[in-house]
């Protein structure tokens, strides 16, 4: 499956994007709710979103952002390179 931008220009696959993929999935598992696997995608407005309600919150609101984050790092995981690519590089998808 050849991936392309919104030019049509291909997109080359990267070993980088896959290390990506298996590092921000496993990160999101253990200790997502910090937002670190958004911060890893380069999406930093999700990656402070989720930092901040878990802190403010005192851990009330990290709560909610471990399961978001359990939920995100299984669907990291679970899509396949070229998946995983579209969706949150090509796409820019910031949320599940």
């Amino acid at each position: 499956m050849e991936i392309v931008d919104e030019s049509g220009n291909a997109i080359l696959h990267h070993s980088n994007q896959e290390s990506k993929r298996v590092v921000a999935g496993i990160i999101g598992i253990f200790i997502g709710f910090l937002g670190i696997h958004k911060f890893i995608l380069g999406y930093t407005k999700e990656g402070i979103t989720m930092l901040l309600v878990s802190v403010l919150t005192c851990g009330i609101g990290a709560v909610v952002m471990k399961i978001i984050a359990i939920i995100e790092g299984i669907t990291y995981l679970t899509k396949s390179d070229e998946e995983f690519i579209e969706t949150y590089q090509t796409n820019h998808k910031g949320w599940f």
